[in-house]
């Protein structure tokens, strides 16, 4: 599948949340404690509008299939959380995800990290499946985690 990646702009608000809040529900995940209920979903432009912090999105035909972000993770030190890897069904399968992850991890380091963690849920095997296979290993859970519902917590040197 042909797509490009390009910074979210506020007209992509839309879809993004709407691809986000869709495999949620698809995984059970619609349930208070996970960014479905974030009013911040509806507004990722203003969110990741600032120099330590992106969100991609990936688009075909003019058609946003999904995205991933980065923002700094204040526990650890040197340290960017990857965040809201989610595509369409339609976009799943052709390798796009591990694609996504391999290009925010290129633009944590040259924003500066060392090291990239990110947390999910037992329910979303095939992100861990990536995860796993891009050389992310299982923490413990830190204690600072915001969303309770998480229950996997990776990390990755940079």
């Amino acid at each position: 599948m042909d797509y490009k990646l390009r910074r979210i702009t506020p007209e992509d608000n839309t879809a993004v949340a709407a691809i986000v809040r869709d495999n949620l529900k698809k995984f059970g995940l619609d349930i208070p404690g996970t960014v479905y209920f974030d009013e911040g979903l509806d507004r990722l432009s203003d969110l990741y509008d600032r120099d330590d912090c992106r969100y991609y999105v990936a688009e075909t035909d003019g058609k946003v299939i999904g995205g991933i972000g980065f923002a700094p993770f204040a526990p650890m030190e040197d340290t960017a959380e990857l965040q809201k890897l989610y595509l369409t069904d339609a976009a799943k399968g052709n390798g796009i995800g591990y694609e996504l992850v391999n290009f925010v991890e290129s633009k944590m380091r040259d924003a500066g990290f060392r090291q990239s963690y990110l947390e999910t849920h037992n329910n979303l095997r095939a992100a861990i499946h990536i995860y796993e296979n891009s050389g992310y290993h299982e923490i413990e859970r830190p204690k600072e985690v915001v969303h309770s519902t998480m229950d996997r917590f990776f990390l990755k040197e940079l």
